[in-house]
């Protein structure tokens, strides 16, 4: 794999997009560029879960700005990440094409825990040196992660669906603040961190600190007004709650340390973390300079340097759900031969691609801990619902549609001209699989292939196919079933032999 010496991160948050620039210098990362723009695209979802057209045309114009900076980079020295927003709205998808025309990158949507998995290493990168087990609050635009870890390793992760964007929007409309909607807001978010307080609660770590622009506004607001030493205290936020309400609007709040851009969002993050102060008993929260976008790259530099979280993620799925792993091996090595035959013409192939068929022959059997019967689509739910450290949505999304296509019918599988799955993946999965139905080590025949369009080649030792008449069968009915999903597998030697039946009969 390349190694490159300059990495960017781009966070598209609910509440601000960041880009980050780094430089690499073995096995650290230090800051070249940096910038941040506060959209509230969390802001923009519309009622029934759409960004509306104002949001969208701010957020392109940033992210164009945003790919001139970029330009020049190659595309897999920059990884984009989506969040909370992006998860939910509805009319992500038709707004995701726009943005990576704008940015000229392709842009992850990632779950809410890989979320957490990222936040946690960032912030673990700019901490100190600990032995000791670490929480870390990272309130968002629309969601808020808990982690817990020690050193650079995540052991407990969670995201709630509340934000400081979100909240402030829906009980401070407007900016009006009142003792009823400030206690109206605490008990929702109360209420929502009570499905993590048995998990997250003091006595499960040792250091509490807090990460994102809310957490560092509320720090510099306390200390600057002198109601924290350190940090975030509940005495220090129960003064700054009650100056909010005795202003009853933010733009009237007079308080040292107020900036203009985080004041509308400022009363849903100091609810969240009055809340999750309370809910988990935390004395104070010391603030962290790393963040998500830190995260992602480093999470980046470890996929170059062999410490790609998304094999270690694979290698537990393949232990939790008891996956044979000698079959997986054996998948594994012929599906990569076969595809590097299929793609040995073609210099524009998926260099990701092998990686897939690698990951998709460690998992496309793990539904059989489910039931046999029906066991690839068990296989595929797995993958795509399931929280996969180091994937995102649309890798998982690409993962399981490999999975579900290694068996049984194709007609699903390419219902559309841009699909993102290449079909020589799913071929080479597919022959793979037939071939070693044994589940046994085999003398394997001499394989030639010629791929031309829609078209493979399939050149096989027709005294081999006469050794093995129960793959001979199921290398006809492969060859209807691709037919009829619109592509063409020719096995000259299966015609031979079956003419050869014929005459003996």
């Amino acid at each position: 794999m390349a190694v490159y010496s300059t990495l960017a991160a781009v966070d598209l948050g609910s509440n601000s997009f960041h880009l980050q620039v780094a430089r690499v210098v073995g096995d650290q990362l230090y800051p070249l560029d940096s910038l941040r723009e506060p959209l509230r695209i969390g802001a923009g979802l519309t009622r029934d879960k759409r960004l509306n057209e104002d949001t969208q045309n701010r957020a392109l114009e940033c992210l164009r700005r945003f790919g001139e900076r970029l330009r020049g980079l190659d595309r897999h020295a920059v990884r984009a990440v989506g969040t909370n927003t992006l998860r939910v709205a509805k009319n992500a998808a038709s707004f995701l094409k726009q943005a990576e025309t704008a940015l000229g990158f392709p842009i992850e949507v990632v779950a809410g825990r890989e979320e957490a998995r990222l936040i946690y290493l960032g912030v673990s990168h700019s901490l100190p040196a600990s032995g000791e087990k670490r929480l870390v609050v990272d309130i968002g635009g629309g969601s808020t992660e808990f982690i817990i870890g020690r050193a650079f390793k995540p052991l407990r992760l969670e995201s709630l669906y509340m934000g400081c964007v979100s909240y402030s929007l829906k009980y401070f409309a407007d900016g009006k603040v009142s003792k009823g909607a400030m206690k109206h807001a605490e008990l929702a978010a109360r209420t929502e961190l009570q499905t993590i307080v048995s998990g997250f609660a003091k006595g499960n770590w040792q250091q509490a600190v807090g990460s994102s622009g809310s957490v560092r506004a509320l720090a510099e607001i306390l200390q600057m007004n002198g109601w924290s030493e350190s940090g975030i205290t509940p005495e220090g936020l129960d003064r700054l709650r009650s100056a909010m309400i005795k202003a009853g609007d933010v733009e009237r709040l007079d308080v040292k340390g107020i900036k203009a851009d985080r004041l509308p969002v400022l009363p849903g993050g100091l609810v969240i973390m009055n809340a999750a102060m309370s809910e988990l008993n935390i004395d104070t929260v010391t603030v962290a300079n790393g963040a998500m976008r830190q995260g992602i790259l480093y999470d980046l530099l470890g996929r170059f340097q062999h410490h790609d979280m998304r094999d270690a993620t694979v290698s537990q799925f393949m232990l939790r759900y008891h996956v044979d792993s000698r079959q997986a091996r054996r998948v594994a090595a012929l599906a990569l031969a076969l595809y590097r035959r299929f793609t040995a013409e073609d210099e524009n192939a998926d260099e990701a691609a092998p990686n897939y068929l690698s990951w998709a022959a460690k998992l496309h059997e793990i539904g059989i801990s489910v039931a046999y019967s029906g066991y690839h689509k068990h296989s595929s739910y797995i993958v795509q619902n399931a929280d996969m450290p180091g994937f995102s949505k649309m890798e998982q999304w690409r993962l399981a549609t490999l999975v579900l296509a290694h068996r049984r019918s194709l007609k699903k599988i390419f219902r559309h001209q841009d699909d993102d799955i290449d079909w020589r993946m799913v071929m080479a999965l597919r022959l793979t699989v037939l071939i070693y139905r044994s589940r046994a080590d085999i003398a394997l025949p001499q394989i030639e292939a010629r791929v031309h369009k829609r078209t493979l080649s399939l050149t096989l030792e027709r005294e081999w196919l006469a050794q093995n008449p129960l793959t001979a069968t199921a290398l006809q009915e492969e060859i209807e079933e691709w037919d009829g999903a619109g592509f063409k597998l020719e096995i000259k030697a299966l015609r031979e032999l079956e003419s050869g039946l014929e005459q003996a009969a």
